[in-house]
């Protein structure tokens, strides 16, 4: 599906076409694509919600208000609060119910932004990955035995499918730009406090910056236009000192010395950065080489250091009243906070205040850095297995960014040999935000960007749009009494497999027919026998429209490591639940007499 536009909707709306009619075109690409990946979103808003929205904007408008965003759809990751929509930061135990919106979904909602929902995200926006989710894994949108990135996964593979124009994120460590990498998205982080984090749940709440997701830099301005403003509600909202003046058209971009750079095995986006930096020539750069060993041993401050604590500070009562409710990869990075003494955090701030002042040397010789966004991309499989090593590998170039103080936009950069995108991040110092947008503007002016691949619209790797996989678990399988809602629907069985030994299976309590929930734990699960149905398009979306709670449908990973849709469970199927992981499967259990 084409990627709408925020400029091309506005001028759409100020020509005189109705916000409800592009409500009602946005609603109809997320049906659409809720049948490829609906564990991209966390919680969608109903349709009359959204068309009420779009009508208020429409009498707005008629009554002579200039509103700078009018009709545009957008969606918000689910640790931004939305009024009259649970926040849950991807933690259903620690959802809550907001009074109000966070300042930044106000101020887009007066500017005529028409929001759709809310996005799934790693858990507490603690990873680079987007995996680590009781709502599922969102993947990247052009090949989904990859990963999206996260933490602001859902809001970037709603972009990247072209289901909303933009989508607010928010980036302590790189959370606004991985995914825009590898989405083939723009993913702007604006300076610390240009934007209010206000009604944003904190991850170190002293890094923390809200982004966004947009297809150009100019669609990333327009929203800067909106959210830069200064919130005295929000102590960690700075008034802005003016933003520096327009880089010069020879523009010193400062390129790391060579030999710095590590790519982890990955020759395309070795390659692919060499073509961006011809690229940043072309738009009038002058390269000067730099040595980034001092911001990569910055990098390391942020989890090695003792802003591991700060994320314990946001969470700490979930984590001493109910830690199992904290997804496992999440909870083993946070404890780590319990070990920081107070001492450990003036001498990482001892630490820092020395980087800092180095680092200002640096910006005497360039005007702008450009690094890779990230070295590399990893299959979900892969990420599934190494979760904390092969995330630290994503953040290589982007975790000392926030600690040092800096602005940031990663900008698309062509596409690896298996279609996931790559970026470039153009870093500057602290409100540089508008030198940045502009400079990126250049680049994608300097000659034909990419083309974007074809998106993958199947869940196995296979880019088409005819069918969907789908993994059943128990009651659906070949025999069993719900197998009829899959071969009334055409449903045909393409194999009888395991999944990656990443999960438990559990007998729910009280259901009939009797069913089964399959649940995610990573290290310490085991493999479960399932059966994949290939469906068309509208048998998928009926089939799902009927499944009950607590079962929804997720992404299931395969032995062989490939994602499919499958049968996952809410938090609340396990309440009274048995657990039959011993048995391999739920036939197994019936046959063996087993009784939930």
């Amino acid at each position: 599906m084409d990627r709408p536009s925020v400029s091309g909707i506005v001028q759409s709306v100020r020509a005189g076409a109705r916000a409800v009619d592009v409500a009602a075109a946005a609603l109809a690409r997320a049906k659409v694509y809720a049948h490829i990946q609906p564990q991209a979103w966390i919680t969608r808003l109903t349709d009359e919600a959204v068309l009420d929205q779009a009508r208020r904007v429409d009498a707005r408008l008629a009554a002579g208000e200039i509103l700078p965003l009018a009709g545009v759809p957008f969606a918000v990751k689910d640790n931004i609060d939305a009024a009259g929509t649970p926040t849950t930061a991807a933690c259903p135990t620690y959802a809550y119910e907001p009074a109000e919106a966070a300042t930044v979904v106000r101020q887009l909602q007066d500017a005529g932004a028409v929001l759709l929902g809310k996005t799934n995200l790693d858990q507490f926006a603690t990873g680079l990955v987007g995996t680590r989710s009781p709502y599922g894994i969102p993947a990247c949108v052009f090949n989904r035995r990859y990963v999206s990135g996260g933490s602001s996964a859902g809001s970037a593979v709603l972009v990247g499918a072209g289901v909303v124009a933009f989508a607010l994120g928010t980036d302590t460590a790189g959370s606004g730009r991985v995914p825009a990498a590898f989405n083939g998205l723009t993913g702007f982080k604006p300076s610390r406090g240009r934007w209010s984090t206000r009604g944003v749940v904190p991850a170190c709440r002293t890094l923390d910056c809200v982004s966004v997701f947009t297809g150009d830099a100019a669609d990333a301005a327009l929203v800067d236009d909106v959210l830069a403003a200064f919130d005295a509600g929000d102590p960690y909202s700075r008034p802005s000192p003016g933003d520096l003046p327009a880089w010069p058209a020879a523009v010193r971009v400062g390129v790391a010395k060579p030999g710095q750079l590590a790519w982890f095995g990955d020759t395309d986006s070795e390659r692919l950065f060499a073509a961006a930096v011809e690229r940043l020539r072309a738009a009038g750069a002058v390269t000067v080489e730099v040595d980034i060993a001092p911001l990569l041993a910055v990098a390391q401050l942020l989890y090695s250091g003792p802003w591991v604590a700060e994320r314990l500070a946001a969470i700490e009562p979930l984590m001493r009243a109910n830690p199992g409710a904290v997804h496992a990869v999440v909870r083993g990075i946070v404890q780590g906070g319990y070990g920081v003494s107070g001492a450990d955090v003036f001498r990482g701030q001892y630490a820092l205040e020395q980087h800092l002042r180095d680092t200002a040397a640096l910006w005497a010789t360039i005007d702008v850095l450009a690094l890779p966004t990230t070295p590399t991309i990893y299959r979900i499989s892969e990420l599934l297995a190494e979760p904390v090593a092969l995330n630290s590998n994503l953040g290589y170039y982007t975790n000392f960014v926030n600690l040092l103080d800096m602005s940031a936009i990663s900008v698309p950069a062509g596409f690896r040999d298996n279609g996931t995108g790559f970026g470039v991040s153009l870093i500057g110092p602290a409100w540089a935000d508008r030198a940045l947008l502009d400079l990126a503007a250049r680049y994608e002016r300097a000659g034909p960007l990419a083309p974007l691949p074809p998106y993958d619209l199947a869940v196995d790797g296979a880019a088409t749009s005819a069918t969907v996989r789908l993994a059943v678990v128990g009651a659906h399988l070949s025999g069993m009494p719900l197998n009829w809602q899959l071969s009334s629907r055409g449903a045909r069985l393409v194999q009888g497999t395991r999944t990656a030994p990443l999960y438990r299976l559990y007998a729910i309590a009280g259901q009939k027919p009797p069913k089964p929930a399959l649940v995610h734990v990573g290290r310490g699960g085991h493999d479960i026998a399932v059966e994949v149905y290939e469906l068309d398009m509208a048998a998928f979306g009926s089939f799902v429209d009927e499944v009950p709670a607590p079962l929804a449908i997720g992404t299931v990973t395969l032995a062989d490591g490939t994602a499919v849709s499958g049968f996952v469970a809410e938090p609340r199927a396990l309440e009274g639940a048995q657990d039959i992981t011993d048995f391999g499967g739920w036939r197994a259990f019936i046959e063996q007499g087993g009784k939930p």
